[in-house]
């Protein structure tokens, strides 16, 4: 029986000690597991960087324009009158002056008849006081004949009636002038573009008679573009750049012109320049008051730094690039300038070589190590 009981102690014992020793390989095992996956997950991941170069960046900028006519200007009657007769409508074409209107001032004829006699009697008075002179001064020849006071008071009048004369004369003209003002002509070739006035109709200066201009005449065959550059671009358009627009009227055509004038100052309001670019229109297909949807290229003027998009970080407190020194990130304040598809310019305390991220997030914080990186090819 004690045999028996010790078998089975035995027996016992050996199974326990079997179960240990598999237990304790398959501690070992994933002990060793473990220890792997550590190791794998402490392997940092290369972070990619590029030195820095520089180049140039092309870009353009899409921005809204208005077509406005070269000249534009109101019609109004110079003097008082009643319209005798039209020469004109809207949509006509006319010449640098041409006769538009003809009006009628009975006044204006009386007063010039009356300015014409005054003229003619101040002539004759002239003629006989200058008549009067001469044969004084003829007399006065023989010595003794004439005296000198007389010879003295028949010289002022005679000047006196030559001054009254070029009066009269002014005053002539000046009413014959006011006449000429009856016919209503075209300062400048173009369209009339707008008419308010019919035959019988009165007519007089703005405000006293007229409320509204007789015509609106137009200049079409050469437009202005005007266009208010940003700020922030005012440094890439110079006089002559030439730029391209298209208008909903033609969505298919591309039409362009040279930009001629730039204000020099910025709109108070807007924080723009006014940009004007001359645009030939011959065949009359553009008309003023078209909104243009304007592209300007802007190719920078000098050499500057060109990174990717991603390189940026757009952080609270400002924009930066991220610099790798001796395995340390360091975040350089940076200013952005122009873009172009995936490239933007950077402007800041970089020099070329320098080692940057070519994917920087806020997660590499500034001073942080870098261990492991890998150069952009």
């Amino acid at each position: 029986m004690n045999r028996l009981i010790n078998r089975v102690g035995f027996s016992v014992l050996a199974v326990i000690s079997g179960i240990l020793v598999v237990s304790s390989l398959n501690g070992c095992h994933s002990s060793d597991g473990k220890t792997e996956k550590t190791a794998v997950a402490e392997e940092p991941e290369p972070l990619e960087v590029i030195a820095l170069r520089k180049g140039k960046l092309s870009s353009s900028l899409q921005i809204p324009g208005e077509l406005v006519a070269f000249r534009d200007v109101d019609l109004y009657a110079k003097v008082s009158g009643f319209i005798k007769s039209i020469h004109a409508d809207v949509g006509t074409e006319v010449k640098e002056g041409q006769l538009l209107a003809l009006a009628e001032a009975p006044e204006l004829n009386a007063q010039l008849a009356a300015a014409q006699s005054r003229l003619k009697s101040q002539e004759a008075l002239y003629i006989a006081s200058k008549a009067n002179y001469d044969r004084y001064v003829d007399a006065a020849k023989t010595p003794g004949t004439v005296a000198q006071t007389m010879i003295e008071q028949t010289l002022a009048k005679k000047e006196s009636d030559l001054a009254q004369l070029e009066a009269a004369k002014s005053s002539y003209r000046e009413v014959a002038d006011m006449r000429k003002y009856l016919e209503i002509r075209a300062p400048f070739s173009g369209i009339i573009s707008l008419r308010n006035a019919s035959t019988g109709a009165y007519i007089g200066p703005s405000g006293k008679g007229s409320e509204f201009p007789l015509f609106v005449l137009t200049e079409q065959k050469r437009l202005r573009l005007v266009i208010a550059v940003p700020e922030a671009y005012t440094g890439y358009v110079d006089l002559n750049d030439e730029v391209t627009f298209t208008v909903k009227a033609y969505p298919d055509k591309k039409f362009s012109g040279k930009v001629k004038r730039l204000a020099g100052a910025l709109d108070k309001r807007l924080r723009s320049e006014r940009t004007e670019v001359d645009v030939i229109n011959t065949d009359r297909k553009l008309l003023p008051g078209m909104i243009a949807e304007v592209t300007i290229p802007l190719p920078t003027k000098n050499t500057t730094f060109v990174v990717p998009k991603s390189a940026v970080i757009n952080a609270t407190t400002g924009v930066f690039i991220v610099k790798v020194i001796n395995q340390k990130a360091e975040w350089v304040p940076v200013q952005k300038g122009l873009e172009d598809g995936d490239s933007v310019e950077v402007f800041g305390e970089v020099k070329e070589g320098d080692q940057i991220l070519t994917t920087a997030t806020e997660e590499v914080r500034n001073g942080s190590a870098i261990r492991s990186v890998k150069q952009r090819t």
